[in-house]
């Protein structure tokens, strides 16, 4: 019986350092796998003697990790809004730029003190009328780059709410892999590697909370408490657009918010505890940040309009009249000043190719006659209508129409300067606690001098299961 139980306690002791060398095994060849919860085998000793295997485990720091998740979601958010505000601002240009606003009314102030040196030069003349519709092209421009970039945050909203719905069902079924291994008393390390990969392509969406619910079955909520994952997954909707325009907002309902199960997150804001991350930037981008950035330019627009309209600046136009800039022919109309950039043109009765006189760019867009070729009075009334300093429509320091202009560039420039700063504070707290979280990864050193270990302990066993033999042999020899 002596002799039996030496093979018996031998044999197991081969059986844990065979499967400790595969542990190993699979811990060095995984160095470099991201997501990878480093293996350690659970050993006991038997009842009888001897070693038992009582389970593998899979050593996570969860502190580390649920840090390294929230920073993520910090860098998801700083991210969108960064990548957003840099992309909008190399479309409005800095304040030297030419082919911008301020760069275009710089040149219309040239081009308007030349055509005042010389009033009867058609040349000149028609200097002034390109300037004017460069002006009037740029600010479209910029109205269409804002009306972009918000409509790029819409389908950002989508993309994030595509992903959440699709890995949400994997994480379901990984939940189901683990339990179904757990059950059968398999290891269920993979799967929750598998796992954790799927959660982790959450992170930068939401910031969320992982709650083990025991069986190796976790659930996820975000920061405020909405259920992603609690044995079912959530639903979220979303209904994205093809184009958006000035007037197009949540409240007014030409905008989606996300949905949970087919009911509305928050009606005011679209996401409601969907906070931290990509997706509540987006929202914050297409509803608030590019919203207030349209209605400024709107207000540099009608500040435009109205230099022009007053019959202070061209006496030939009486109260209703358009000025030198229209709205799509139109007068300026104060309760219609949402989306009035991305509408303003030049009068038409000053452009020949539109039945108009360049003649009027010196008498007045409203003149009925010409007047004499060497008069300069209406060029300079309009020359010191651009430059004279006047408050916004909304109200606030008065300007010039180059000085309110370069201020809207410089408040995107400062926006971008700010997400950025955050970007890089938020992007430098990912790092530190990703190589924390990657420090506590496989250590290839512990687990070479493991394998040098496990290798000593074979060949024990393996002599043991020798030296037993031997004496078996002998007994059968007598």
């Amino acid at each position: 019986m002596a002799i039996s139980s030496a093979f018996n306690i031998a044999s197991g002791g081969l059986t844990a350092t065979a499967r400790m060398a595969e542990v190993v095994s699979s811990n060095l060849s995984n160095v470099m796998t991201d997501g990878y919860g480093v293996r350690e085998i659970n050993l006991s000793s038997g009842l009888l003697g001897g070693v038992k295997i009582d389970g593998i485990s899979r050593i996570v720091d969860q502190s580390t990790l649920r840090e390294r998740r929230n920073a993520e979601a910090d860098v998801g958010a700083q991210q969108r809004g960064a990548t957003a505000l840099s992309q909008l601002e190399q479309a409005f240009g800095t304040v030297g730029d030419e082919s911008g606003v301020v760069g275009r009314l710089a040149a219309l102030e040239q081009s308007l003190i030349s055509a005042s040196s010389n009033p009867s030069s058609e040349q000149r003349l028609e200097t002034v009328l390109s300037r004017l519709q460069d002006v009037a092209t740029a600010m479209r421009s910029d109205a269409d780059a804002i009306q972009s970039q918000r409509l790029m945050a819409d389908q950002a909203i989508a993309s994030d709410v595509d992903t959440l719905n699709t890995t949400l069902q994997q994480i379901e079924k990984l939940n189901a892999d683990v339990l179904r291994l757990v059950g059968a008393g398999n290891d269920p390390s993979s799967a929750i590697d598998a796992r954790q990969n799927a959660i982790d392509k959450l992170t930068s969406i939401v910031a969320l909370t992982e709650i083990d619910r025991g069986n190796g079955q976790v659930a996820l909520y975000t920061k405020n408490g909405i259920a992603l994952i609690d044995g079912s997954p959530a639903t979220f909707g979303f209904a994205p657009v093809g184009t958006i325009v000035a007037d197009m907002i949540l409240a007014s309902g030409g905008l989606s918010g996300v949905t949970l199960n087919g009911a509305p997150l928050d009606l005011g804001d679209g996401y409601g505890r969907m906070k931290g991350g990509s997706l509540e930037a987006a929202f914050v981008l297409r509803d608030e940040t590019l919203v207030e950035l349209q209605t400024n330019l709107d207000e540099i627009a009608a500040d435009l309009m109205q230099r022009f309209e007053s019959s202070t600046t061209d006496p030939t136009l009486t109260a209703g009249d358009p000025g030198l800039f229209t709205d799509r022919g139109a007068a300026f109309d104060p309760l219609n000043i949402t989306g009035l950039s991305s509408r303003l043109t030049v009068q038409a009765s000053v452009a020949p190719s539109q039945g108009g006189a360049l003649s009027r760019l010196r008498d007045g867009v409203n003149a009925i006659t010409t007047g004499p070729v060497g008069e300069t009075a209406q060029i300079e009334r309009w020359l010191n209508a651009l430059n004279d300093p006047v408050a916004l429509p909304s109200g606030g320091t008065a300007k010039s129409g180059i000085g309110h202009a370069s201020e809207q560039i410089n408040i995107i420039g400062r926006l971008r300067l700010d997400a950025e700063e955050r970007l890089g504070f938020e992007t430098a707290r990912f790092d530190s606690l990703k190589s924390a979280e990657l420090a506590g990864g496989v250590d290839s050193d512990q687990e070479l001098q493991r394998l040098l270990q496990i290798e000593q302990s074979y060949a024990a066993n393996a002599r043991v299961l020798q030296t037993l033999d031997a004496m078996m042999s002998r007994l059968l020899e007598i």
